[in-house]
């Protein structure tokens, strides 16, 4: 029998980026719609707040402005995040927006520089 307690603590433990691989393997492999539970997981404990954090590990990209070469950003937007040129479009017109969340600091970096270099405005949070 598996140990509930420890795996209850690796759910708790895990990344926003890992709660979704879950939430599609289980949808994908086991046909469970875990839509309710990966937020409740995503939110963390509900107990004192955790000690601060020496190095942040996990960023989110995010649009601040588009800047004037908006047909460019949105091209970039499309390739860099593998969305549809329409999701795209809407995000760059929602600027400011999260374009992605929880990447490394290298791929949160590497995409900064593919935006910014189109003329628009990133930070990293």
């Amino acid at each position: 029998m598996a140990d509930i307690k420890a795996i209850a603590e690796q759910l708790v433990n895990l990344t926003v980026k890992e709660v979704n691989e879950l939430a599609t393997v289980l949808k994908e492999e086991y046909g469970i719609e875990p839509a309710a539970a990966a937020v409740a997981v995503a939110a963390g404990p509900a107990g004192p707040a955790a000690p601060a954090e020496e190095e942040k590990t996990e960023f989110n990209v995010v649009l601040a402005e588009v800047g004037p070469n908006k047909l460019k950003v949105v091209k970039a937007v499309k390739e860099a995040c593998g969305l549809g040129l329409k999701e795209a479009k809407e995000l760059v017109d929602g600027a400011p927006s999260t374009l992605k969340e929880g990447l490394s600091k290298a791929e949160a970096e590497n995409l900064q520089k593919t935006i910014e270099a189109e003329g628009a405005k990133i930070e990293l949070k």
